[in-house]
């Protein structure tokens, strides 16, 4: 049986009801169980949590929400004492009161199982350690070279993936997803898609840039070192309720501002993505585009991606831009393992939500479980 913490949205619901579908049964909680009497692991605990919140208030507001997450840790971890036999489902997991849930429910001795949309249409995560770059994803090239040892799993398949592929719809009036520039004549350039300033994406694993901001700056003072003729063409996230607008206004002419082209237009046309982590590093592999990643990311393995850890790496990697490759051979093993092997298949459902292949919940369901 699982007990999953209530996702507030038809979708987020609907996935969590396809998994306790698949295993039976499962518990609906509308909000986290609180307690007030702690554990020797509780101060650490809720530390944790509130350092990765979303939210960082200041003064009383900090006081009253440490204490409310750390209330959230004991009741969570009361609740799976007594239903240790549970496995924890929570969407993303990762920051804030849903850390603390999850945590609550793993020092209980319970099973904890990680759920999140994929990046790839009609696939979704579910996955026991975690999500994004927390995942139980090997990351070792070697695994997935010998995994492909086999006719069944080589060829270009994995390329159905990206068949529905479109970007995201725009929130802001000042970034959109049309047709925009005339990107070949616009001369050879590297593109650089933002990210969400607070998502978890930056605010866990977001490398030695550790912000959008500081990225921007780190391109900057590295885009002297492109060859001559190169620029680097950056475009805002569409969902980001933060303009990076003056933070952008102080880059020098090898920075392109470009928010109105269509991201994968721009990816397409582009002789390379950067990025911190963003999904769209990943997405660009359906263009055989080379990838450099700056923070922490699944897949950001030698031969998929080239990791630039600093200021130094990322100046080589702009110094060699006409050089930038990867390993086709070992991106269609990697591809291919999340196709047949790691992303579960969903199909939407009339009401909005998804309904998720049971088969494929029953195997992350038994890998959570082991």
């Amino acid at each position: 049986m699982i007990t999953y913490l209530a996702g507030y949205s038809r979708k987020k619901d609907s996935v969590f009801e396809s998994v306790a579908h698949a295993d039976g049964g499962g518990k609906r909680l509308r909000t986290i169980p609180l307690s007030f009497r702690g554990f020797p692991e509780t101060s650490e605990r809720t530390n944790a949590a509130l350092a990765v919140a979303k939210r960082q208030p200041k003064g009383l507001g900090r006081v009253l929400k440490r204490w409310l997450i750390a209330a959230q840790y004991n009741g969570a971890r009361r609740y799976f004492t007594r239903h240790s036999a549970h496995v924890a489902v929570c969407w993303n997991g990762l920051t804030g009161s849903r850390r603390a849930f999850m945590q609550g429910a793993r020092d209980a001795g319970a099973k904890t199982l990680y759920t999140e949309l994929a990046p790839f249409p009609g696939r979704v995560t579910l996955d026991h350690t975690g999500v994004n770059s927390a995942n139980s994803l090997p990351r070792d090239p070697a695994f997935y070279l010998t995994w492909a040892d086999r006719p069944d799993r080589q060829g270009e398949g994995w390329r159905a993936l990206g068949a529905n592929l479109t970007a995201r719809a725009s929130r802001r009036a000042d970034v959109g997803q049309a047709g925009g520039a005339d990107l070949q004549a616009a001369g050879p350039f590297l593109f650089v898609p933002l990210q969400v300033p607070n998502d978890s994406q930056i605010t866990l694993f977001g490398g030695w840039t550790g912000s959008v901001p500081a990225m921007i700056r780190a391109l900057d003072a590295a885009a002297e070192a492109l060859p001559d003729g190169w620029h680097i063409r950056i475009k805002e996230h569409p969902s980001a309720k933060t303009p990076m607008t003056e933070v952008l206004a102080q880059t020098g002419p090898r920075i392109v501002v470009d928010n109105q082209t269509d991201t994968f237009a721009q990816v397409a046309a582009s002789r390379g993505v950067i990025t911190i982590n963003s999904s769209v590093g990943l997405q660009a592999f359906f263009y055989d585009k080379p990838v450099v990643v700056l923070g922490q990311a699944f897949f950001a393995l030698p031969g998929l991606a080239t990791t630039a850890d600093g200021p130094d790496a990322l100046r080589q990697c702009f110094a060699g831009a006409d050089t930038l490759t990867f390993d086709p051979a070992l991106r269609a093993a990697f591809m291919n393992y999340l196709d047949q092997v790691y992303y579960p298949r969903a199909e939407p459902a009339d009401d909005g939500g998804l309904i998720v292949n049971p088969d494929d919940i029953a195997a992350k369901l038994a890998a959570a479980r082991a």
